[in-house]
């Protein structure tokens, strides 16, 4: 019976195809990139990831052919590419988008990665833009709005809404093309643009929606405003750009040394090169369609040829929670512990919205990660997992209260983070440190086994918060336990109380 009930609290769970390791090589306009993934195929980890920048479309506005010397390399990167996922025995797939599609000698490309054993996928401009607008459903699973994927040598548009993908266009607009139509810097560039976005179609679909903006170069753009304003969360994953930030850096990105664009962490000398003409294509863009907001996602083409893979019903799973549950996994010692903790502690929350119940249950799924750290920095471990994991369907506030209630769950206390201050309001840190109180009482008192939480449970009125436990279990309400359930107790305005269960 016990089994059931954990199997029935404990869905999606990875499975043995889940070690398997997969790969994507993805031949682009401005890079070569190797990502290997192993994990829950809802959201696997990255387990090795290289690029080469091999700069396929430099010149290929100019002559129509991919140059000798970026040929060359990118045969290079295949070669090594080839070779390190046969000996890390992986499936492997391997796609190339414009700048192959494009060049006159783009088969020369395609044959010499058939030499080394990877059968090429050369996608269509549409096929890019279907899997760039997965990539951003499988972190953002509610998006609504425009994707924008910018490569080096196409521009994809994508409608996502409810879960789906609807319209969908290409534009050769990559970054490695823009340089030659803003060289004469008159109003050519803003007005091509505009055409091409007026004649597919596409002028003002944008009003009142957002663009997530994908593609390394906008990527960049998120990188340098974080530093530039010394935001106190640097993850580009889900980090806003409005219409007035993007006119700044406009003005700003042309006036920056060299030495301070080398200083940013994460930013590479390629992209710096070419973040006034990225920034320029997303002004535009964003005023045609008439989206005043943008928000980076940090997932793409990959992760959606990845997502395109699944199933419906895996597809449905909740990422934050797969990947919250695989990290406990990895890190903590029991590895139903957490999905149990959530059970436990609910009755104490019930009124609380859908969004918050969320982020408990991932809490509650990393609330042993720091098990295995220095006693004395296992609270300060914790936090430091929530706020800059690799984690997606989650924001900046929602990860600042994940960090506060690990921080108090690893025995940091009740005081409120002063990381987590200006991402959170109070009010959210407030409940964030009583899910921490709950989360300590539960794992004390269980001793992290299923049993204990399983045949016990938490009540509360408007005066008492009761623990109900068996006759067989009262051995186990040590000192140590009532001190933590009259600490929740008290955090929550409450008498603690104990029953017969």
């Amino acid at each position: 019976m016990a089994t059931a009930l954990l199997r029935r609290i404990m869905p999606g769970n990875a499975s043995d195809t889940d070690r398997e390791r997969t790969a994507i090589i993805d031949i682009g306009s401005n890079s070569i990139r190797l990502v290997v993934y192993q994990g829950h195929r809802r959201l696997p980890a990255t387990l090795f990831n290289e690029k080469v920048m091999a700069g396929l479309g430099r010149k290929l506005a100019e002559t129509g052919a991919i140059d000798d010397e970026a040929l060359a390399s990118a045969k290079n990167a295949l070669a090594r590419f080839a070779a390190v996922v046969r000996e890390m025995d992986a499936n492997v797939r391997t796609v190339a988008t414009a700048a192959v599609r494009d060049a006159s000698n783009g088969h020369l490309l395609i044959a010499e990665a058939e030499r080394h054993g990877l059968i090429v996928e050369l996608l269509s401009g549409e096929q890019e833009a279907v899997a760039a607008g997965q990539g951003v459903l499988s972190a953002i699973p509610d998006a609504d709005g425009i994707v924008g994927d910018l490569g080096g040598g196409s521009l994809e548009l994508v409608r996502v809404v409810a879960g789906t993908i609807t319209d969908r266009v290409s534009f050769p607009l990559g970054v490695l093309r823009i340089g030659a139509l803003r060289a004469d810097r008159s109003r050519k560039f803003e007005r091509k643009v505009a055409q091409l976005i007026a004649e597919a179609g596409w002028q003002g679909r944008g009003r009142d929606l957002p663009m997530y903006l994908v593609g390394g170069s906008w990527r960049a753009l998120a990188r340098l405003d974080i530093a530039l304003t010394d935001y106190s969360l640097p993850i580009i994953h889900g980090y806003a750009l409005d219409t007035p930030t993007i006119a700044r850096l406009g003005r700003t990105i042309s006036h920056l040394p060299k030495q301070r664009l080398r200083a940013i962490p994460g930013l590479s000398s390629s992209r710096a090169a070419t973040l006034g003409d990225a920034n320029a294509l997303l002004a535009v863009v964003m005023r045609e369609l008439q989206s005043e907001h943008a928000i980076v996602s940090s997932y793409g083409l990959r992760e959606g040829l990845l997502y395109g893979m699944l199933d419906s019903e895996t597809r449905q799973l909740d990422p934050l929670i797969v990947g919250a549950r695989e990290e406990g996994r990895l890190l903590g010692r029991f590895p139903e512990h957490g999905d149990l903790l959530n059970r436990w502690i609910a009755p104490l929350f019930a009124n609380e919205a859908a969004e918050d119940a969320r982020i408990r249950h991932a809490a509650c799924l990393l609330a042993d990660v720091g098990w295995h750290a220095n006693p004395e920095f296992r609270a300060e471990r914790g936090a430091e997992i929530a706020l800059h994991g690799n984690w997606v369907g989650i924001t900046a506030a929602e990860r600042a209260v994940l960090a506060q209630t690990l921080f108090t769950a690893l025995g940091g206390g009740a005081t409120m983070m002063t990381t987590a201050l200006p991402l959170a309001d109070a009010l959210a840190l407030e409940l964030a440190i009583n899910w921490g109180l709950a989360i300590r009482l539960g794992q004390r008192m269980s001793a992290g086994l299923a049993g204990p939480l399983l045949r016990s449970r938490l009540a509360i009125d408007a005066k008492s918060l009761t623990l109900y436990l068996t006759a067989d279990d009262q051995a186990l309400y040590s000192e140590a336990a009532e001190k933590r359930h009259s600490a929740l107790a008290s955090a929550m305005g409450l008498k603690a109380t104990r029953a017969m269960a």
